[in-house]
């Protein structure tokens, strides 16, 4: 991603623990509440960027990422967090950048629509922007970090067991699971902004996920954090 001197970079978190390692490394920073939210603005390097914990679930994404776009002119969104995994590839540790996202509980079917179509908008697979993606995975590369480029689905639910992790890997080809990014995608989408979604993996979406969760969470989201904020300044 090239960074001239009118981008400003949203950065939507849904949890502190995502966020609060991105919010040392912040330098000019100012604080706002706007509605329920809490937004950051600072410089990380040489970059503009504004910080939201935005809160679980696609309804406080997607409230997040409208008021970045339109309080803040954010021209770049990214979506960064912890994800479980939809794929026997991904290991804990590892880590998505999304190609496209999809609503798996979008449901429509009953009127003849493909499941996930986002009504409005028409499309089921919300696009990631290819050359950020593209630009991560040669980033990660260089730090010999895996990386996985794929699609990540998007639920107000938290995956308990296969029964409910495999149709959606099977009908997306999703590779990851959480409860944010779509919602991010649909609005950015919607207003022509582009987004990506990075995900570092803390569950294998299985029967134990939800402990496999809570012991990996807070390692897996500074990891991702620290990575994530060298690519920022960078200027890849």
């Amino acid at each position: 991603m090239k960074n001239s001197s009118g981008t400003i970079i949203g950065i939507i978190t849904a949890m502190s623990c995502e966020a609060k390692a991105l919010e040392t490394m912040l330098t000019h920073v100012k604080k706002e509440k706007v509605g329920y939210g809490t937004f950051v603005s600072g410089k990380l390097g040489d970059k503009s960027v504004v910080l939201s914990v935005c809160g679980v679930g696609k309804v406080f994404a997607g409230v997040c990422a409208s008021i970045m776009i339109v309080n803040y002119n954010c021209n770049h969104i990214f979506n960064i967090g912890v994800a479980g995994a939809l794929t026997q590839e991904l290991d804990i540790g590892d880590t998505v950048c999304a190609t496209a996202t999809v609503q798996y509980d979008m449901d429509t079917s009953a009127v003849g629509d493909p499941v996930g179509l986002i009504s409005g908008i028409n499309v089921v697979e919300l696009p990631c922007d290819e050359k950020t993606a593209q630009d991560l995975e040669s980033f990660y590369a260089a730090k010999s970090i895996k990386l996985k480029k794929g699609i990540i689905a998007s639920g107000d639910r938290f995956f308990k067991g296969a029964d409910e992790r495999l149709p959606v890997a099977e009908r997306f080809g999703a590779c990851a699971g959480e409860m944010e990014g779509a919602a991010v995608g649909q609005i950015c989408y919607a207003n022509s902004v582009p987004y990506n979604v990075i995900r570092a993996i803390t569950d294998k979406a299985g029967g134990d996920a939800g402990q496999q969760y809570i012991d990996n969470l807070e390692d897996c989201a500074t990891k991702l954090a620290q990575t994530f904020a060298d690519f920022i300044r960078s200027g890849t």
